[in-house]
């Protein structure tokens, strides 16, 4: 039996709902990755891994806490950073405190590259989301979404 499955074949409401999510979010990830690839030449984990690091006190975070918060894990995440400290994004730091806990920090061509990948990426999203509404499957959640 599929997930959502009730024991006669029908879908449940939350299933309906889910797969709703799951495909908005499949349409939506894939305009961004490809805007964000044809104009900057980031991939999208990294262009979220600049914001959230733009965005942190001293423009650094422990590993673990950027892996938290862009939704990777430990193995996914160091190789993402490693390849934004290749491409002069970022740069490891230890702490001065407990010298096992491995920090990235953003650099200034970091924040260049975020910023000037920004406006691509809030223009895609808006331009991904207003399509979805005009999705009959899909106009209710976008109705529900967005304020």
């Amino acid at each position: 039996m599929g997930a959502g499955a009730t024991t006669a074949g029908t879908i449940t409401a939350d299933a309906m709902l889910w797969d709703g999510v799951v495909t908005l979010h499949g349409r939506v990830e894939n305009q961004l990755a490809k805007a964000l690839q044809r104009r900057h030449g980031i991939g999208l984990s990294e262009y979220r891994a600049l914001c959230r690091l733009a965005r942190a006190d001293d423009g650094e975070l422990r590993m673990q806490e950027l892996a938290d918060l862009i939704g990777l894990n430990q193995s996914s995440v160091s190789r993402l950073v490693a390849r934004l400290e290749s491409a002069g994004f970022t740069r490891r730091a230890m702490c001065p405190k407990d010298r096992r806990g491995v920090y990235t920090v953003i650099t200034d061509e970091g924040r260049i590259v975020q910023e000037k990948a920004a406006p691509t990426y809030s223009e895609t999203l808006t331009e991904a989301l207003d399509a979805a509404a005009t999705d009959p499957s899909l106009a209710p959640l976008i109705a529900t979404l967005r304020p």
